[in-house]
């Protein structure tokens, strides 16, 4: 591969469908622990505070069904990423008192958190080990696992501190996708967009990322080859952006976009693509999102 992405792209906001706004808004509030930061006709922004962009935007599509989780193309989860281990201590002390169900991993370079909001969209809250204690194999690859978190070591963590949300600096670390499958959309990130591949499980998986990171997109087939893309009418991922910290980052993508004929938009100074199971992806500059 010889073009790569810029070091400093980074996954900026993700964009939902949901069924009852009032709902999803009470849980990302009183759940997750996002605050509302904007409110419009259907829809909503979430974030945390200190005066960060929206991390998270919702709109209602009146009377949609939720669907079942790995019903077709598009999300798998999304990933909030708080800043410490005491953080993370918090949030799950809060989705345990939540009565939902919290599952959870080890995945040695990070600990993660894994719950679904009431429409089966998947969420991830997540805390990154320091990047000197990340291992790779012989090939280079990012060696990360399935163990599981020790709970109690984690909620002594928090100890009694008060639940106050997800704190400053919680950002949106990754977003991890259903697609249809891998060998096409694997060329998409890699060899047009320009992430490397870090790590990947068997033939299923592909995790790719930019500047050394361990992971800013997932990408699997578990929801079955050939599955179709989730239907707008339905709740679930409207799109995601992908954030880049200059002007000249983000040339650099639409030119490789038009050298590689993949359809595209522009819309505000912003690039609107779709990938090869259809998922929609805006590629924006840092400070214009």
């Amino acid at each position: 591969m010889s073009f790569v992405i810029d070091a400093g792209a980074r996954i900026g906001s993700v964009h939902l469908r949901v069924s009852q706004l009032e709902r999803s808004i009470a849980f990302y509030r009183e759940v997750v622990g996002l605050q509302v930061l904007e409110r419009g006709e259907g829809t909503a922004a979430l974030g945390v505070s200190g005066g960060s962009a929206p991390l998270l935007h919702l709109r209602e599509i009146p009377n949609a069904a939720p669907l079942p989780r790995r019903s077709g193309a598009g999300l798998y989860h999304f990933a909030l990423l708080v800043p410490d281990r005491r953080a993370l201590g918090l949030a799950l002390r809060n989705l345990l008192a939540s009565g939902i169900h919290v599952g959870h991993s080890d995945h040695l370079v990070s600990e993660a958190l894994y719950i679904s909001d009431p429409d089966n969209n998947g969420i991830e809250i997540y805390r990154d080990r320091p990047r000197e204690e990340w291992k790779r194999d012989a090939n280079g690859n990012i060696v990360m696992g399935l163990e599981p978190i020790d709970r109690e070591d984690l909620l002594a963590e928090a100890g009694d501190a008060p639940w106050e949300g997800l704190p400053a600096g919680t950002t949106m670390g990754h977003i991890h996708l259903h697609v249809t499958e891998l060998p096409t959309t694997e060329h998409f990130y890699t060899d047009v967009l320009g992430f490397e591949l870090v790590a990947q499980m068997a033939d299923s998986a592909l995790f790719i990322a930019a500047g050394g990171y361990h992971h800013h997109i997932g990408l699997n087939v578990w929801a079955g080859i050939g599955a179709p893309l989730i239907p707008e009418t339905a709740p679930g991922l409207a799109y995601f952006q992908i954030v880049l910290p200059t002007e000249e980052a983000q040339m650099a993508l639409f030119a490789r976009l038009q050298a590689a004929s993949v359809p595209l938009r522009t819309d505000r100074g912003t690039i609107i693509v779709r990938d090869p199971s259809g998922i929609e992806i805006r590629l924006a500059v840092q400070g214009s999102t």
